[in-house]
């Protein structure tokens, strides 16, 4: 699955365009690399987010083409710095 979906998918970011954005700015990063939006994301990646002064970090857990709100967390873990 593409990065900027699994992003809106599992609700790390809200829509898929902020997603394709954040990606093209170089603030989401897979595995410590710097990644675009077409990046293919598979299970036990480690993803890194920056908004502005935070980062959150999460680890893959799950690929999902849809999901619903309550579940959507299933698919990630967040990680302590």
């Amino acid at each position: 699955m593409r990065l900027d979906k699994f992003l809106k998918v599992s609700r790390l970011i809200k829509r898929r365009s902020v997603a394709n954005d954040a990606c093209n700015a170089g603030r989401v990063e897979i595995n410590g690399k710097v990644a675009k939006s077409g990046t293919p994301v598979s299970i036990n990646d480690v993803i890194q987010i920056s908004f502005g002064n935070n980062v959150v970090k999460v680890r893959v857990d799950a690929i999902k083409d849809t999901t619903k709100k309550e579940d959507a967390d299933s698919m990630f873990t967040y990680l302590n710095e």
